[in-house]
């Protein structure tokens, strides 16, 4: 397999796994909270190319520290308002 991610592609979690070089536990766990989102086809899930390419985005990243950030601020806000 190429380590090319194809945007038009369908992965098999396997697969998915392999690329990204994670264990089956994490590529579980990615799944259950729906930070990689795939489609169920008999019983065994299949994972678009693109769904790949935008979790690792460095977009993506930006975006969960800047929800982060907002997050700490109003906690500490309200902490301090206690």
């Amino acid at each position: 397999m190429s380590d090319e991610i194809k945007k038009d592609s369908v992965y098999t979690t396997y697969e998915a796994r392999t690329l990204l070089k994670i264990s089956e536990s994490t590529i579980k766990r990615l799944l259950k909270k729906g930070i990689l989102k795939a489609n169920k086809v008999g019983g065994q899930y299949r994972v678009l190319g693109k769904e790949i390419l935008r979790m690792i985005s460095p977009e993506l990243e930006k975006k969960a520290v800047n929800k982060y950030q907002r997050i700490k601020t109003k906690a500490k806000k309200v902490i301090l308002e206690w």
